[in-house]
């Protein structure tokens, strides 16, 4: 393992607080394909590893609005464009208070590896800005997304890099980007995706990560003989986008899914979960999930502050299969014990690596059918490339028809990671398959290209 703890200590050396979830994130990618590096050097020859780690370039700026009130208000803008071996940079806007350049750099490089398993022809990036949409007007929301905009185009294009939606960038945003990103150019092409349709928006877009991390799961667990999804209880963690289309493809197979949470607590219902009523709580009223117990007494809401500290009350609660769906580092070593003990046999990731390292290890040192984010999420940018393709035919594709290139995608996905698990000496471990099949198919563009 010399040549592994080589490259962590040289990253590990301009290590800092902000650059933490991108240094674990790195460091997991690093250990998880040794088998790789050790087994053909032109990996270390051609310094893929110094030059993956390092973002092609960092874009920052400032961007100046002005509120409802007539006040000036000036937010901090980014775009970090990490590798572009296989395709234009491909990746999601976030706006919300925590974006730093550090979390940035984090699902950038996630997106490297995650677009790679793809198949499609796309690279990785990343951007967004520190605004926080939350409280906000339509008009300053669009006030804000034009001078946005108008930073932003100057680096990205179909063939450049194509941004998308993220934490805090729905299509109301993505609808006054590309507003703005028309005024300017005069022209009318596939800059963004998560567009509305009237714009050339893919139908199944906005239920795509949701729906292809069930597909995935689906797939997983026939390879790895257990028992299908249906009629099983499973716990979903998260009240946005993911998790939402999670539940409701997990409904429409057959399964249970019994939770469902925002950051000041937990909807536990053991009849499962009236996804209709979430939907009207979550994306119409944008209010907190106390509002649940209103109309559905008999179901439990548990307060965040009221669990134990340390542990998280979703995954506290028996199920087949869990579905962490909110953000990183969500579930820890105590939750995922609490899984094991309870007899969880699958967990998948929906959101952006949501179980900390500890927790990983826990999984896979139990057997338990693990699924990490950077495949079995992939299904939002799968569906982003396929609006990709239909704007540049300027044609329409039907939502089953998206659904059923979806489907396919993420089962020949989990395929692929799988045997390369199993090529490389570590069958059942859908950790280091995804990253040895990212990992590979990104070095050897890159060793194809030249320096």
């Amino acid at each position: 393992m010399g040549i592994v703890e080589d490259e962590i200590k040289k990253f590990e050396s301009g290590n800092c607080a902000e650059n933490a979830v991108f240094f674990q994130a790195m460091e997991e990618v690093i250990y998880s394909i040794a088998p790789l590096l050790e087994s053909d050097d032109k990996y270390k020859k051609y310094a893929i590893l110094e030059r993956l780690v390092v973002p092609d370039r960092i874009i920052k700026f400032k961007v100046t609005w002005m509120d409802d009130k007539q006040n000036i208000k000036v937010n901090t803008g980014y775009r970090v464009q990490f590798n572009n071996a296989l395709g234009p940079y491909k990746g999601g806007l976030r706006f919300h208070p925590s974006v730093n350049e550090g979390i940035l750099k984090f699902l950038g490089f996630e997106q490297i590896l995650k677009n790679a398993l793809t198949g499609l022809p796309i690279g990785g990036g990343k951007g967004g800005s520190d605004f926080d949409p939350k409280g906000k007007s339509d008009f300053e929301v669009m006030k804000f997304c034009s001078a946005f905009m108008r930073e932003l185009r100057k680096y990205i294009g179909p063939r450049i890099d194509v941004p998308a939606g993220d934490i805090g960038v729905g299509t109301r945003e993505i609808g006054y980007l590309f507003g703005e990103y028309k005024k300017i150019t005069s022209s009318f092409e596939g800059v963004l995706t998560g567009k509305p349709s009237f714009f050339g928006g893919s139908l199944m877009r906005p239920e795509a990560t949701g729906y292809g991390a069930v597909y995935f799961t689906q797939t997983m667990l026939e390879i790895e003989a257990k028992e299908s999804l249906e009629g099983k209880v499973c716990t979903v963690s998260g009240a946005g986008n993911v998790a939402l289309h999670a539940i409701e493809k997990l409904q429409q197979i057959g399964a249970i899914t019994v939770t469902c949470t925002d950051s000041k607590g937990t909807i536990y219902d053991s009849r499962g979960v009236d996804l209709c009523l979430l939907k009207e709580i979550k994306l119409e009223k944008r209010a907190s999930l106390k509002e649940y117990i209103k109309t559905h007494p008999q179901a439990k809401y548990i307060p965040a502050e009221e669990y134990p500290e340390g542990a998280h009350a979703v995954w506290d609660i028996p199920c087949y299969a869990a579905f962490p769906c909110a953000t990183q580092n969500e579930l820890n070593d105590i939750d995922a014990r609490n899984l094991i003990i309870n007899g969880c046999v699958s967990v998948t990731e929906g959101a952006n690596m949501p179980s900390t390292p500890k927790a990983i290890n826990d999984f896979l040192s139990h057997k338990i059918c693990f699924a990490p984010a950077k495949a079995a999420n992939a299904g939002g940018v799968a569906v982003s490339e396929f609006e990709m393709s239909q704007n540049a035919s300027m044609s329409k594709w039907s939502f089953e028809k998206v659904d059923d290139k979806l489907k396919l995608t993420m089962q020949e996905i989990c395929k692929r990671v799988a045997l390369t698990a199993k090529e490389y000496g570590v069958e059942g471990n859908y950790v280091d398959g995804a990253n040895i099949a990212g990992f590979k198919k990104v070095a050897d563009a890159m060793i194809a290209e030249g320096v």
